[in-house]
């Protein structure tokens, strides 16, 4: 069976632009949640968000691309960017058949076409950007990917809210299964125009106050923007090109749909879980952390928790949330949870959970919080879920096991 793995890590995250400056931050307990700088957020009613301020689009994308591009696609390019660099992979030299491109978008290109919007209603329709044609829509990322890198293989976009980041990597893993050598894969997200803030708004599952999952006064999440890109090859590939590093390989993944509501059948996240054990070849007393989906709403939280406590027994693994520090990042943050369970397994350590301060007892998990905790780390859980009923589910581990 081949194998694949992990080779390169592109992050751009509320919290840290780029992988070690993020994994630092983590690690360290910094916050990348504040109050809205891009826009007044005054007449809204949440007014905090996971914002990437330290990001100058023209130092990563030409002037051309600028026009052309909403500032989620300048963080998939500028992530794919050092994801590939962090790899060794320089893909002029490798077949361009022979590489694929597969991304989650949950959001679109709205601060591109709000802008485009307001030109229209303002100026008239002559105004609008042509480019508007593709800057909104949800596969423009693996687009504009494979378009400046040469990559024109099996190329994919999958659309499933907060799950669809991890079932990008899960198809990735299945293209480079059938034969490709080498995948550029994650999710990307971003909506903090005021457009795209209202929009967020109207799902009621947004905190005016705080990100606290899993805490007994959850009241919501905060969202935030950004994400992760990662390369994916096949080992013996990577191994022929002298890759000079992995992090990890991708050894489980499955995805599964919640019962319409109303239904007398259970969520369909402990279904996920069983399933990408079994997929990896694991009992789940051999899974050293989850990276929980964490939605911060007591309902999502406890559904999760139980599903946990039900496959591993009561606090049987150790559970962490560590995008309490950088908000939900939809497709992103799946991506953005696998880069922190890779570097868990480099640097044998749990980031802990923030902002929590009481755990209801009957949710019976392990919730790390107060300092990360360090053990080794040989194999790693990652949940997603995205709203309307997506669960998805991976398993990543150190290589050799």
């Amino acid at each position: 069976m081949t194998t694949a793995v992990v080779t390169g890590l592109g992050v751009v995250a509320p919290n840290g632009l780029g992988t070690e400056e993020f994994w630092k931050a983590t690690l360290d307990g910094r916050d990348g949640i504040a109050e809205i700088t891009r826009f007044d957020p005054a007449p809204y009613a949440a007014k905090r968000a996971g914002e990437v301020l330290d990001f100058d689009s023209a130092e990563h994308i030409s002037a051309r691309l600028l026009a052309q591009t909403d500032i989620s696609t300048r963080f998939a390019l500028a992530a794919a960017d050092w994801a590939l660099a962090d790899a060794a992979v320089k893909p002029s030299e490798q077949v361009d058949y022979d590489m694929s491109v597969v991304t989650a978008n949950a959001l679109g290109g709205f601060e591109f076409t709000h802008r485009e919007l307001r030109k229209l209603w303002s100026q008239g329709p002559e105004h609008v950007s042509v480019y508007e044609s593709f800057a909104w829509f949800y596969a423009v990322n693996t687009g504009q990917i494979s378009i400046r890198h040469g990559m024109r293989g099996p190329n994919k976009a999958l659309v499933a809210e907060q799950a669809g980041g991890l079932d990008a990597i899960g198809h990735a893993r299945r293209t480079i299964r059938q034969g490709t050598s080498l995948a550029v894969t994650g999710g990307v997200d971003s909506a903090l125009d005021p457009w795209g803030w209202a929009g967020q708004l109207s799902g009621g599952r947004v905190s005016a106050t705080a990100y606290r999952p899993f805490d007994a006064d959850a009241d919501g999440y905060i969202p935030g923007e950004g994400g992760a890109i990662l390369v994916l090859e096949d080992l013996a590939a990577a191994q022929r090109r002298g890759a000079g590093q992995v992090y990890g390989a991708i050894t489980g993944y499955a995805s599964t749909f919640d019962p319409a509501p109303g239904s007398p059948r259970p969520p369909a996240l402990r279904r996920a879980v069983e399933l990408a054990l079994a997929d990896a070849g694991l009992a789940p007393g051999e899974v050293d952390v989850v990276f929980a989906d964490a939605a911060g709403v007591g309902e999502l939280d406890r559904q999760e928790a139980e599903a946990i406590a039900a496959v591993f027994g009561p606090s049987g693994v150790p559970v962490t949330a560590p995008k309490a520090l950088s908000g939900r990042l939809y497709s992103g943050g799946g991506p953005l949870d696998v880069v922190a369970a890779l570097l868990s397994i480099r640097d044998g350590v749990i980031p802990a959970t923030a902002n929590v301060a009481e755990v209801p007892a009957d949710y019976r998990i392990d919730l790390v919080r107060g300092g990360p905790r360090y053990q080794p780390v040989r194999h790693a859980l990652v949940l997603a879920r995205g709203k309307w009923g997506f669960n998805a589910a991976i398993v990543v581990s150190a290589l050799g096991d």
